[in-house]
């Protein structure tokens, strides 16, 4: 059978654009946005200019959204007490398997701590116990609540407060128009401090929003290692399993972010006009150290996503991804060959890197398969060994010997076996 490139028997492709990541773009703040609210105790509805702007794909997690905050004509609750008093609340550490494991992360290296303004918290209070009940659960043409508008401007003590108030009517995990609570909402402006707070005043930590993501779900695919920490750490009974309505797990998701990321990467040092990027580069550590928090915790590198069967590592070889193969095939598993070898729809890991035609990295990751365990023998669906998916070419043929010799060795290693039974 002649050569077939990966694109042409891949099964449709999860890493097109999933409507499950179509609205879960980060929050970017205007620049003119104040930092204290500013309302007035009118009969004015509670208004916001925070409506998101349509992503063209939002797979990579690169691109964010503006939300332009205007007036919420709530309070203008005094600003210019003096004295303010600040409390820390308690710091949250890393594990120490955590910290030893991986050197690469300043959030691995440090404890961060937060403060909250005793007298901001109070005067926010005071203003809510005022506010009486129609205008404390009154939501906008987009559903969201005060909270959800505190906590998207990371005005943290009003968004306690405001938390406190909705916590007593039963209402603390009310839903905008996209279904995001406002625990929701704190994860995807990465707001750690508020993401705390909602917790522990008893937000849902497994409520999703329309297209079934959870709070892990969106820190994964943006890649915010302080949010991921107080998702898992915060004692709660956490689903590091559960699924989004496109079949993923959070590990999913941060492995398909991290290829993305990846891929910009690899597409800016291509460019004639090239200039390293730090905050590419920033945003594809923060995402690599998410993927060892939730593995740390438990989450399975053997579960396979539900439109393909694709694991961790089938995503990661279809990418390309050499970085993320190699800590993959570094885990400390008890069967690293069984993992190396499952299937996707008939696929095995080695066969899709049969199939990366011109990408740079393909006999790399075809020597490391191998050097782990990976099986050239096994078959596909059509009854194709990985060489019989090689390019045509030069290449084609250093690489299908590669794949002969360790056939070849496999089947010498089976027969020396049988010899000694």
């Amino acid at each position: 059978m002649g050569a077939v490139r990966y694109d042409r028997w891949e099964v449709p492709s999860i890493h097109q654009a999933h409507s499950s990541l179509q609205h879960c773009s980060p929050f970017t703040f205007m620049s003119g946005s104040s930092v204290t609210p500013n309302f007035t105790q009118t009969g004015q509805t509670l208004a916001t200019g925070y409506s998101p702007q349509q992503m063209q794909d939002c797979q990579d997690a690169q691109t964010t959204q503006q939300y332009s905050i205007t007036e919420c004509p709530v309070t203008a609750a005094g600003t210019n007490l003096a004295g303010a008093v600040s409390i820390q609340s308690p710091g949250l550490c890393w594990p120490s398997e955590s910290r030893a494991e991986d050197h690469t992360s300043p959030y691995l290296l440090q404890e961060f701590r937060s403060q909250m303004d005793m007298v901001k918290l109070q005067e926010a209070r005071v203003f809510l116990q005022n506010m009486d009940y129609s205008r404390t659960t009154w939501q906008d043409d987009d559903g969201d609540t005060i909270l959800h508008i505190y906590t998207a401007k990371g005005l943290r003590e009003y968004a306690f407060a405001a938390a406190e108030k909705l916590c007593e009517l039963g209402k603390l995990d009310s839903k905008e128009h996209k279904g995001k609570s406002a625990l929701l909402v704190a994860v995807t402006a990465s707001q750690p401090d508020i993401v705390q707070d909602l917790l522990s005043l008893g937000a849902d930590i497994s409520i999703c929003d329309i297209n079934g993501q959870t709070a892990l779900h969106l820190a994964a695919t943006y890649g915010f290692p302080r949010v991921m920490q107080v998702l898992l750490f915060a004692g709660l009974r956490v689903d590091l399993e559960a699924r989004n309505f496109e079949g993923l797990t959070p590990l999913h998701c941060a492995v398909i972010s991290h290829c993305a990321t990846i891929k910009a990467i690899n597409a800016c040092s291509s460019s004639s006009t090239w200039l390293a990027d730090d905050g590419l580069q920033t945003q594809a550590e923060d995402k690599l150290v998410c993927l060892r928090l939730l593995i740390n915790s438990g989450a399975s590198v053997l579960s396979q996503e539900i439109k393909s069967n694709k694991t961790v590592l089938h995503l990661a070889v279809k990418e390309g991804n050499i970085h993320l193969v190699r800590f993959l095939l570094n885990l400390q598993l008890s069967n690293m060959q069984a993992f190396i070898n499952m299937k996707a729809h008939g696929h095995t890991a080695l066969h899709m890197a049969a199939g990366l035609h011109g990408n740079p990295f393909q006999e790399e990751l075809i020597r490391l398969l191998l050097s782990r365990g990976a099986d050239p023998s096994i078959r596909n669906l059509e009854n194709d060994q990985p060489a019989h998916l090689l390019q045509s070419g030069d290449t084609g043929e250093k690489l299908k010997l590669i794949l002969k010799k360790k056939s070849a060795s496999s089947r010498r290693r089976f027969t020396s076996l049988q010899d000694q039974e």
